[in-house]
């Protein structure tokens, strides 16, 4: 497999970056080349902007290059560029798109470990978990591309011989602002619906993780889409607020905090843009005592430790009831402790770094907080150094457990973004219900329960947009994926993106002569 131009790294002894070895070979070698924008199919600076950022490859804290800001001028370019590709794009036909999206999801499965190292370099998740984002990423495509043949309206038979029938056409350029978290995925997830329905997109990842969705791009380029389909641009909330206000922004769907999405809401009103909006979580996992008890623990971990505790819909406070909680709380921290925490390029690791310095640190001033507020930190929780000498300077933490918590402390209220999980005991399932809904939240939940009956009872009730029975943290792309209450609206993922992502339009058609009311 080889790398494309767009990388540099030291390639001896790339081959042997998924072993188990003391030391990746790649880990601190990446040096960004070339420019991060990308309009008209190919690669530019931003012709405006006065305003850069350095980007750190998490891992080890060193700088890796030097992010340049868009300004209104550049955005400008991009969305007018993405228009005229829409003006092409939107008359093929479905299968037409489906094809294209077809050999767009070849290219990442061929490319799948490149993507999944970039990831890893600029985000700090482990490589075992950037493979997995890779291949979800690719079926996305997969998915919506089954779909873009298969759209259409309806046909309503009328009195008289009379009907009508409805379309089902694209919005226009839509934009899409990502998360740090997840970069390809999620520019995938909003990408390939967009695409199936014949729209265009201008994208705008996280300033923290700007380098992968520029693969994307190239990616659709080389897969044939015309040229300004997809287009990239970079840089933070003034960016982002150029594109959410420039008049041919049809639509902008947005993955991050509550404040963002707020104040993107604001914008788009004023243009009387749709939007959808995946913000953030405080979400509930509930522990029946009938569980099976592993399933559960395992299920816990799922919940709070997947790519450093850093998403939106992890199950943070997990409720447990009081006849297994002694039990429960001794295996987690056993299994907690022993989590594998250092290289991410390295295949058995199974904790990378956190995003960066200053979120290290908040999150390490939300398990001080949490102590002072009386929970026992029974395991984690501190910086973590690993052995290697060159990691010495990444962002790295032990994994938290909390005992002794309740739900008025902050640990148990607010999203804190990282791997701490609140362990709360209850007694009763009318009583966990009330706590689990008392937040302004309402992403995800879960349940572990045998007693099916009850298992479908508490989903009914809990006040989320995604329920889990007996797992956790699993989001096939066939399934929606959004949010309750503050946690947003819209959908991601499955048939019901394509409503978001589209627009009906009903034409009526006469048959008989007008008969006048005059």
């Amino acid at each position: 497999m080889l790398l494309s131009s767009s990388l540099l790294f030291l390639l001896r002894g790339f081959p042997r970056l998924l072993c188990s070895t003391a030391m990746s070979t790649i880990t601190g070698t990446f040096q960004l080349q070339q420019p991060l924008n990308y309009r008209e199919g190919a690669r530019h600076q931003p012709v405006d902007g006065d305003h850069s950022e350095e980007i750190y490859e998490p891992a080890t804290g060193r700088v890796i290059g030097n992010l340049a800001f868009s300004g209104e001028k550049e955005i400008d370019l991009a969305v007018k560029s993405a228009h005229a590709a829409f003006k092409i794009w939107s008359q093929k036909s479905g299968m037409e798109r489906s094809n294209i999206l077809l050999e767009a999801a070849r290219i990442i499965q061929e490319r799948r470990e490149e993507i999944a190292t970039t990831e890893t370099i600029n985000n700090g998740k482990s490589i075992f978990e950037a493979l997995i984002d890779v291949d979800i990423s690719w079926q996305c495509l997969q998915y919506y591309a089954g779909l873009a043949g298969s759209l259409a309206g309806q046909h309503v038979q009328l009195p008289g011989g009379s009907f009508a029938y409805t379309r089902r056409e694209p919005l226009g350029v839509c934009v899409g602002i990502g998360a740090w978290n997840y970069p390809f995925q999620i520019a995938c997830w909003k990408s390939a619906p967009a695409l199936a329905c014949g729209n265009a997109m201008v994208f705008k990842p996280s300033p923290f993780t700007p380098i992968s969705i520029v693969l994307l791009a190239e990616i659709y380029n080389k897969a044939g889409v015309p040229k300004g389909l997809f287009n990239v641009v970079q840089g933070g909330a003034a960016t982002g607020q150029f594109l959410c206000q420039h008049p041919d922004v049809a639509k902008v769907s947005f993955t991050g905090s509550v404040p963002t999405g707020v104040k993107i809401m604001e914008m788009a009103a004023k243009g009387i843009k749709p939007v959808t909006l995946e913000l953030g979580g405080k979400s509930p996992l509930i522990i029946f005592s009938d569980c099976i008890l592993d399933n559960a623990v395992k299920g816990a971990l799922m919940a709070n430790f997947l790519t450093q505790g850093e998403v939106c819909c992890n199950g943070t406070r997990v409720f447990v009831q009081q006849a297994v909680l002694e039990e429960f709380t001794k295996e987690v921290v056993k299994q907690t402790q022993n989590i594998k925490i250092g290289d991410p390029l390295l295949q058995d690791t199974r904790m990378g770094a956190l995003i960066n310095k200053a979120h290290l640190e908040k999150v390490l001033s939300f398990v001080k907080q949490a102590k002072e507020q009386g929970a026992e930190v029974l395991c984690g929780g501190d910086a973590f150094v690993p052995d290697d000498p060159s990691l010495k300077n990444g962002f790295y933490m032990s994994p938290c457990v909390l005992g002794n918590c309740k739900d008025t402390m902050t640990c148990v209220k607010e999203e804190i973004f990282g791997p701490v999980m609140s362990i709360l005991p209850f007694d009763t399932e009318e009583e966990v219900l009330e706590r689990a809904n008392n937040t302004r939240f309402g992403l995800a939940g879960g349940v572990f329960t045998r007693d099916i009956q009850r298992a479908h009872r508490v989903a009914a009730r809990l006040q989320a947009g995604m329920c889990f029975i007996n797992n956790y943290n699993v989001s096939p792309v066939e399934l929606p994926f959004g949010g309750y209450k503050m946690s947003g609206f819209g959908r991601e993922n499955g048939k019901a993106a394509i409503e978001y992502y589209s627009q009906l339009k009903t034409i009526f058609v006469e048959m008989g002569n007008v008969e006048s009311v005059f």
